[in-house]
Order: C-alpha cells, then sequence, then structure tokens
C-alpha cells in the first residue's frame, strides 16, 4: 500500500515572533515599574526600553493595566503559560512527596523561586493597586491566593509519614503562609543580603521543627 507523506508541520513563526515581543514587553514594563512605580512610566517608556513601536503594546495589550497584570501574572508563574501555581509541575511533585519532610523541602524551594521573582515587585504592586481602583479590583476581597496555595500544601503535608502529631492542616497552612512570605523575603535576602541558599535553608529548618516531628 502506498503511503501519503504528509507534509512536516512547520514552526509557526508568527506566533513565535509574537510570543517574543510580548516576552520583551513584558520584561521591560518589569524593570521599569520597579524603578519608577507603576503610576510614573508610560507605555511610550517601555516601548522604547523593549525595543518596540509604542502601537505595537497597544495592538498587543492594549492598556497599561493589562500589561501590568502581565508583569505581576508572569513574575509568579515563571512563564507565560496560563497555569495556575496548584497546577504546576513543582507544586505537584511536592504534594507526592511520600514524607513529610520530603514536601516540605520542595515546598520551600519551590516557593523560594516564586518569591525571587515576586518579592521585588511587592511594593509596587501595593502601590499601584493604592491608586488605581481598576488595578485593585484584580486581588479582590477574599482567600489570599498565596494563602490558597499554602493550605493546599498543608493539607498534604499533615497526613504523611513524619508529620508532626501536633500540628494541625489549619496551624501549618499558617505557619507557612506567614514565614514564606514576599516581605520576610525582602526583609532578609535584599535588606540583610542573605543568599537564596541560606533563605531557603532557615526557612526549611525553621519550619521543619514546626510541622515535623523530630527523628
Amino acid at each position: 500500500m502506498d503511503t501519503v507523506k504528509r507534509p512536516e508541520k512547520r514552526p509557526d513563526r508568527r506566533a513565535e515572533r509574537s510570543r517574543r515581543t510580548r516576552e520583551k514587553a513584558v520584561q521591560a514594563a518589569r524593570e521599569l515599574f520597579v524603578e519608577q512605580g507603576y503610576g510614573a512610566t508610560s507605555l511610550q517608556q517601555v516601548a522604547d526600553r523593549a525595543g518596540l513601536a509604542v502601537q505595537t503594546l497597544y495592538f498587543v495589550f492594549g492598556n497599561k493595566r493589562t500589561l501590568f497584570k502581565d508583569v505581576v501574572d508572569t513574575s509568579i508563574a515563571g512563564d507565560a503559560e496560563p497555569v495556575a501555581t496548584l497546577d504546576r509541575e513543582w507544586f505537584r511533585a511536592a504534594c507526592a512527596a511520600p514524607t513529610a519532610a520530603e514536601q516540605l523541602r520542595a515546598h520551600v524551594r519551590g516557593t523560594g523561586e516564586i518569591l525571587a521573582r515576586v518579592a521585588p515587585i511587592t511594593p509596587m504592586i501595593a502601590a499601584a493597586a493604592a491608586t488605581d481602583p481598576q488595578i485593585a479590583a484584580e486581588w479582590p476581597d477574599g482567600p489570599d491566593p498565596r494563602f490558597t496555595v499554602h493550605q493546599a500544601a498543608a493539607r498534604a503535608l499533615v497526613g504523611k509519614p513524619g508529620a508532626h502529631p501536633g500540628v494541625s492542616a489549619d496551624g501549618a497552612a499558617d505557619v507557612l503562609f506567614g514565614l514564606l512570605s514576599p516581605e520576610l523575603y525582602l526583609l532578609l535576602v535584599q535588606e540583610r543580603g542573605w543568599s537564596a541558599d541560606r533563605w531557603e535553608e532557615w526557612c526549611y529548618a525553621t519550619l521543619a521543627a514546626q510541622l515535623v516531628e523530630p527523628v
């Protein structure tokens, strides 16, 4: 039987150019928002920093608020993929770890990678939300998404071998939420000059003392 040779699928060059354009704009916007604040940054400045035409930014993002949201979202995720933290591979793998100690180690490491991206822009987010009601509306009243992630991790952790028997899921979630915060990360890493490795080791040891059964 003759086989029909199908043409190889060619890369979508237009999609790739669009992705690179978006990445350049988001990176430039992040730098400028951190350097001089959201309110003081114009789309023209972002375009100049990114080496793009300002019309391109309007076409891709529509307005500065949408660009701001992309900056925040990609800082949290580490990429532009629309995948929530709870569905990220690192988080699922951490929750699947066989012991409480192994999960805690993986959770601290994964959270640290997020905080390295998010903590520097946390003051900028707060300032932008305080001056722009439409940005503030992006973070409506309700459970903090960061707490939701730590709560899910805590529920998985307390049922595993090696979990401290005296700690509930709610108590573990509170401890994770409090210690693995962007504010404390900034204080120790940015202000006190700790390395990311030192922060990780300290957080793990401090949390293990509370959440993992002593050996």
